[in-house]
């Protein structure tokens, strides 16, 4: 608006505000002239003479000063009609008296071209404009601007007008882009049972009745928005292009528009807010409405060939539009990549051939954004990827850590009977360590996953830092400086403890090999207290209070196409033989399962960013050695019978003679069907269950809980390679009951067996 103030300042130095006129002056002057020739007295006579000199003077000065005005003021109107033509609002210059003088581009797009006043001009926009008209100006003309907004059916209205100078206003209409393109279409308005709530003056005119159901517009009963339709017009029926736009409370406005090639037809075109095109038989764009500018961007310019503006679909671009300009190809709409330098664009491209003149044909093409549809669809690609490798990662671990646990059991079994210093000893325990080190590599499938057995306990971080600190340092070495941070009112948290352990080892390792030897690692954790639901990436962190790790570090940085993919399990960007690609992935599944978030922030050349979310939990810290049965490495014989129910036939073998070692005697079971048999007689005395938990037919918690209903004080030790949620929790409500994970070495079954036994 400065260069709007500056004009009206120029144009009021200039006289334009006069109110006394030139010829007025004059006429006084002659009157001046004629009186004195009529008076008799000489000095009267001398001094009304002197007075009409005066006044022709005047009359004279203020001719000139008004040429020189109108001068000025044809300037400030050629400068005021350049400066509203290709305004984004539509935009008059009127007279006082309401006349227009000019109107702006978008003006006569969406309004009536022809009209000669405002009132005219905004009927077809507003129902009764005159006193509205009225209102706006009597106030501009008092106090230089004035506004109001107006609500329609379709939408709100808001008219500003401000005085530029005299006998000139200028007008300003803003408006929904919808509600403008439908002003000089046939419009339909339609509710939500399908009825026809109004028709404009344009839809009755190309109905030639007020119809009632959209039915007896369209015979078919439905729109197909976007593409060529069969109306049924005053003059039979007419193919037409329709639009269908929503326009809130369940209504929806139908835009309709000749499908000819009329210059009326094209300009309808332009003004609809669907992207549109049309294409010539040589395969380049006839016309483009604005629409479809904006999407396909500056570049594309009718007489293009549509090739040069998108990738073509699976095939040749050519072939797919000869085929629609013939009729030959598939009504379905397909998605095409724009060939846009400045951003990713996708489109949902439909074709419909159509006749030009008689003999001769063209291509309707109508586009859609949808840029956020493929986005979506991939990201449901990916999550259907990672749940099938989740699944095939749980299941592969379950079996395997049913195998690995036969392998490490029985080379237990093996160095029962061999000595440090015999030779098979030194075999015997490479076989167990590599055991130990698949082991290993099971639990980080099972992490990622989200089906590893945790111990879930209230933990201070504060803590569980402090002890790694040690490890930590000896991890980065001695030319990366580890700095912790903390906040001395950290709450505790709710998670495995030797879980979180292993996060926080992964994030530290990562920073290290990003930052090649030298640098520093921050680690710090503070609490977050979210009032709001809190949007980051696709996920949403609930409100909440929340214990903050962040993890930082000065290396080289995540690309930004790397970003998404860097949770994905083997997925590494370290050289080949470096990394199995397993780190990150087993923070993500850890820090999920344990009700968390994690989040991460790069920039190349700078460092990375690591943010986990855990929500606080209010409960006391309870050590993790009190959480963990007793260890008793004591070979002494101990007494008990155990029924041991396990379908795995080596594992089952493995903890069988494991236990008969220790002097219990065993009953085996293969299934929980054969265990519940066994247990119907009466004489069968037995202290303790050691069961699987995931079985064929009924899972461990299941049988035991029915065994129990006439054996109620048995004690219980589950075992498993990995639990499901809903096991774990029905295992909880088991009392007396205790948790083995596989696989697991001879003393750690004794052990726990021990603890139950007493």
């Amino acid at each position: 608006m400065g260069s709007i103030g500056q004009l009206n300042t120029q144009l009021e130095a200039g006289g334009l505000k006069a109110r006394v006129s030139a010829p007025m002056v004059l006429f006084s002057g002659v009157s001046a002239s004629l009186l004195a020739l009529v008076i008799k007295a000489p000095e009267a006579a001398l001094a009304m003479r002197a007075l009409a000199m005066t006044l022709l003077a005047l009359a004279a000065g203020l001719a000139l000063l008004s040429a020189f005005s109108k001068t000025r003021r044809a300037k400030a109107e050629t400068f005021l009609r350049d400066m509203i033509e290709e305004e984004p609002s539509v935009a008059f210059l009127c007279n006082e008296d309401g006349a227009v003088r000019f109107s702006n581009r978008l003006a006569r797009r969406s309004l009536d071209p022809g009209a000669d006043t405002l009132g005219e001009a905004l009927g077809t926009l507003l129902a009764q404009p005159g006193p509205l008209i009225f209102r706006l100006q009597s106030r501009a003309l008092t106090v230089g601007v004035a506004e109001e907004e107006v609500m329609t059916s379709a939408g709100r209205v808001r008219l500003m007008v401000r005085f530029m100078f005299s006998g000139v206003l200028l007008w300003r209409v803003f408006a929904p882009d919808e509600l403008l393109a439908s002003r000089r279409l046939a419009a339909l308005t339609i509710g939500r049972n399908g009825t026809i709530l109004h028709m404009n003056d344009a839809a009755r005119d190309l109905v030639g009745k007020r119809a009632r159901t959209v039915a007896e517009v369209f015979p078919s009963g439905l729109v197909h928005s976007g593409q060529i339709n069969t109306l049924l017009s005053v003059e039979g029926q007419k193919q037409v292009f329709a639009a269908d736009v929503t326009c809130g409370k369940g209504r929806r406005e139908i835009l309709i528009v000749p499908s000819n090639s009329n210059s009326d037809a094209l300009l309808a075109l332009d003004r609809l807010p669907v992207a549109t095109l049309q294409i010539r038989a040589d395969l380049t764009i006839q016309a483009i409405n604005f629409a479809a500018q904006e999407l396909l961007g500056e570049t594309a310019k009718t007489g293009m060939d549509l090739t040069d503006l998108m990738e073509g679909p699976g095939r040749s671009m050519r072939d797919w539009l000869a085929e629609a300009m013939d009729g030959r190809g598939s009504s379905r709409p397909e998605f095409l990549r724009l060939k846009r330098s400045d951003r990713e664009v996708f489109v949902q491209v439909s074709l419909r051939s159509y006749d030009v003149s008689p003999g001769a044909k063209g291509i309707l093409a109508v586009l859609s954004d949808a840029t956020d549809l493929k986005s979506l669809e991939a990201q449901f690609v990916q999550s259907q990827k990672m749940q099938a490798i989740g699944q095939l990662a749980g299941g592969i671990a379950h079996d395997f850590n049913n195998l690995l646990t036969a392998i490490s059991g029985h080379c237990d079994l093996l160095l029962l009977r061999h000595d440090p210093g015999d030779g098979d000893y030194a075999d015997l325990m490479q076989i167990r360590q590599n055991a130990n080190r698949a082991a290993a590599l099971v639990g980080q499938l099972l992490a990622f996953s989200r089906k590893q057995t945790l111990e879930p306990q209230s933990l201070d971080l504060r803590d569980i830092l402090a002890d790694l600190t040690h490890l930590l340092n000896r991890l980065v070495g001695e030319r990366v400086s580890l700095v912790l941070e903390h906040d001395p009112n950290l709450p505790n948290i709710r998670a495995d403890k030797r879980q979180i352990e292993q996060v926080i080892m992964n994030l530290v390792v990562n920073a290290r090999d990003a930052m090649k030897g030298n640098g520093e690692i921050k680690i710090t954790s503070e609490v977050v207290d979210l009032q709001m639901p809190w949007q980051r990436d696709r996920a949403q962190v609930p409100p909440g209070h929340y214990v903050c790790v962040r993890v930082s570090d000065q290396g080289c940085g995540i690309a930004a196409d790397k970003i998404q993919k860097i949770f994905e399990p083997f997925f590494t960007t370290k050289r080949v033989g470096e990394g199995t690609g397993l780190g990150l992935s087993t923070v993500y599944g850890i820090v999920k399962q344990s009700g968390g978030f994690v989040f991460v922030d790069s920039v190349v050349g700078q460092g990375t960013l690591f943010t986990l979310l855990f929500p606080s939990h209010q409960a006391r810290a309870v050590s993790a050695i009190a959480k963990t049965p007793p260890l008793n490495t004591s070979t002494d014989v101990k007494t008990g019978t155990i029924l041991l129910v396990e379908d795995e036939a080596p594992v089952r073998a493995f903890a069988s003679r494991a236990l008969r070692l220790r002097g219990y005697s065993v009953i085996e079971a293969d299934c929980a069907e054969r265990a519940l048999f066994i247990l119907e007689d009466p004489d069968v005395d037995v202290q303790l269950f050691v069961t699987d938990v995931v079985m064929p037919g009924k899972d461990g918690p299941t049988w035991v809980c029915e065994a129990r209903g006439a054996r109620p004080n048995i004690g219980v030790v589950f075992m498993s390679g990995y639990v499901e949620s809903s096991l774990t929790e029905t295992r909880e409500k088991v009392p007396n009951s205790a948790f083995l994970p596989k696989p697991f070495s001879l003393i750690e079954l004794t052990d726990i067996v021990a603890s139950r036994l007493g």
